[in-house]
C-alpha cells in the first residue's frame, strides 16, 4: 500500500435502495484534499449536513452501524467504509440524497467497483497510521465476545464466528494483507437466519430488502407453504432450501463467506478511527457494537499514548539538578522509602530522575531472597515519587505542598529489575495542569531497555499543618 495518502481521481455515483428504509437514491464519491478523511454529506437536507466518519459519531449499532451529528444520520455505513479502507482511500466526500447507504447485494463489491472506476491517486502528504504498540482487549464474557489488538508491522485480521447451530456453527476467516481485500473479502455478502428475516418482515424493518441482498440460513424445518409465502413477499417465482440449509436464492462464493463478511464488517467499523491500523486484530464473534466499542478503546489509547521525547541513552553521571539532600527538602519521604536518588533533568514539561538499585534494599530480604527481583509496586512507587518532584516543581515553595496520586493506570512491567541496575525515570505531561490536577506518562529504563511504563494522575494539595502555622 502507498506510503502517501490517497483519494479518488474523479467523482462516481452508485444508485440503489437502503436495506431498512427502502429509500431509493444515489450516492456520489467525490475527491477530497489531504487530511480530509472520509465524510458523508446529506444533500437531501436543508441545509446539507456533513457527518465525519468518526467513531465518536456512532449513534446506533442495531443490524448495521449508524453515525449521526446535529440530528442528521447515515445508516449502514460499514460496507462502503470497508471498500475505502480495502482500496487504500484516505480522503473522500460521500454525497448522498438518502439517509441510508444503498445495500446493493449486501457486500462491498459495487462500492469497490465504483472506486476503481473513479481511479485511486496519491496525494502529496504521508499517510498517518494508528500503530498498536501493546495488547488491547475488549470482552463481553457472558456473550462470548472478544476482540484483541496486538502489535504488528502491517494490518492483519482474523475472525471467528460461532452461531452454535447445525447449519452455521464455527467458521474462521483471515486477511493477512489489506491488498487482498478486493479479491478475498469485498464480494462476501451479509447473511441472516430465516427466523430473523420473518421478524424483520413482520416489523417492517427491511423495506428495501429482497432475496438478492443476503444469504438466508434455515435452521428449522420449513413447509413449502411458508417458502411460497416468502417467495411472494420478495416477488420471487419459487424458493427452496438447499441441502446445506441455505435458501436457493444465492450461491456461496466461499464456504466460509459468513465469516468473511463479518471480517468485512470489522474493517468497515474500525475505519471509523479515521486512519489505517498497523496491528493484528483478532475478533471472536464480532458485531457492530463490539467493533465500535473496541474502536473507541483504540482511539482513547492512541490519543493518550505519548511518544516520550526523552529516550536513552542518559548521562547518569551528569551534574544533577537535585541531589538526594535537595530531594529530601521537596518530598516528605525518608529512607527506606525514599526511592529517588537524584534528578538529572527538569523542565515545565518533563523530568528525568534515577535510582540505584542495590542489594542492600530492605525489600530484597523477603522478596525472592535467593533470586532478588525489585517488586513491581516499588518500581511504580519510585516512578510516582519522581512524578511528585516534577509536579511540585510547578509551584513556588514546594515544601509547603504534597502530591496525592489519584490514579495510576495502563501500567506494564516488561523486564525484571535486579540489584546492580540503575533505574532511570522519564515523566512528561500529557495535558496542561488544571486546578492542581496533573496527568502524566511515565517510563522507566535500565540502560536502553524499557522495564515499566504507565499513566498517572496527581493532585497538588497544600499541607494542612503548614496552613495551621500560618
Amino acid at each position: 500500500m502507498s506510503a502517501k495518502q490517497q483519494t479518488i481521481r474523479k467523482a462516481v455515483t452508485v444508485k440503489g435502495a437502503g436495506l431498512h428504509t427502502g429509500q431509493e437514491g444515489e450516492m456520489t464519491f467525490i475527491p477530497a484534499p489531504v487530511n480530509h478523511g472520509i465524510k458523508f454529506k446529506r444533500v437531501d437536507l436543508e441545509p446539507p449536513q456533513i457527518i465525519e466518519a468518526d467513531v465518536d459519531h456512532v449513534v446506533g449499532t442495531a443490524r448495521g452501524t449508524t453515525i449521526g451529528k446535529n440530528g442528521a444520520m447515515v445508516f449502514t455505513i460499514e460496507h462502503v467504509l470497508a471498500a475505502f479502507m480495502g482500496l487504500g482511500v484516505d480522503n473522500a466526500l460521500v454525497e448522498l440524497n438518502l439517509e441510508e447507504i444503498p445495500i446493493k447485494d449486501g457486500s462491498s463489491r459495487y462500492f469497490v467497483e465504483a472506486i476503481k472506476e473513479a481511479g485511486v491517486v496519491e496525494q502529496d502528504a504521508p499517510r498517518q497510521y494508528i500503530e498498536i504498540k501493546e495488547r488491547l482487549e475488549f470482552e463481553i464474557p457472558e456473550r462470548k465476545l472478544k476482540i484483541i489488538a496486538e502489535p504488528a508491522d502491517e494490518f492483519a485480521l482474523d475472525v471467528i464466528i460461532d452461531f452454535e447451530t447445525k447449519v452455521l456453527g464455527e467458521q474462521k476467516a483471515g486477511l493477512q494483507r489489506i491488498e487482498d481485500f478486493e479479491r478475498e473479502i469485498s464480494m462476501c455478502r451479509t447473511f441472516v437466519f430465516l427466523h430473523e428475516l420473518e421478524f424483520l418482515l413482520k416489523n417492517n424493518l427491511i423495506k428495501g430488502g429482497d432475496l438478492s441482498n443476503a444469504i438466508v440460513f434455515v435452521n428449522r424445518v420449513v413447509t413449502q407453504d411458508e417458502l411460497d409465502r416468502l417467495a411472494d413477499l420478495f416477488k420471487k417465482p419459487r424458493v427452496k432450501v438447499k441441502e446445506e440449509g441455505i435458501l436457493n436464492n444465492l450461491d456461496l462464493y466461499f464456504k466460509n463467506e459468513p465469516a468473511r463478511h463479518k471480517l468485512l464488517d470489522v474493517i468497515g467499523d474500525l475505519a471509523l478511527l479515521g486512519k489505517p491500523i498497523k496491528g493484528h486484530i483478532t475478533a471472536i464473534r464480532p458485531g457492530h457494537h463490539t467493533n465500535t466499542e473496541f474502536a473507541k478503546i483504540i482511539k482513547q489509547h492512541f490519543n493518550t499514548s505519548v511518544n516520550m521525547n526523552k529516550k536513552p541513552p542518559f548521562d547518569i553521571y551528569a551534574e544533577p539538578v537535585y541531589d538526594i539532600n535537595q530531594i529530601k527538602k521537596i518530598l516528605p519521604h525518608r529512607p527506606p522509602f525514599l526511592l529517588v536518588d537524584k534528578v538529572l533533568e527538569l523542565s515545565e514539561e518533563h523530568i528525568v530522575a534515577m535510582k540505584n538499585v542495590t542489594m542492600n534494599e530492605p525489600f530484597f530480604v523477603g522478596h525472592f531472597p535467593d533470586e532478588p527481583i525489585m517488586p513491581g509496586v516499588i518500581q511504580v512507587e519510585a516512578m510516582v515519587q519522581a512524578g511528585g518532584i516534577f509536579v511540585l516543581n510547578q509551584v513556588s515553595d514546594p515544601e509547603l505542598y504534597s502530591t496525592y496520586f489519584l490514579k495510576i493506570n495502563d501500567t506494564r512491567f516488561r523486564h525484571k529489575v535486579v540489584p546492580g541496575d540503575v533505574l532511570v525515570f522519564v515523566i512528561e505531561l500529557t495535558a496542561p495542569i488544571k486546578r492542581g490536577i496533573c496527568t502524566m506518562k511515565g517510563k522507566a529504563y535500565v540502560g536502553n531497555k524499557l522495564v515499566v511504563d504507565g499513566q498517572m494522575t496527581a493532585q497538588i494539595v497544600k499541607n494542612k499543618e503548614k496552613k495551621a502555622e500560618e
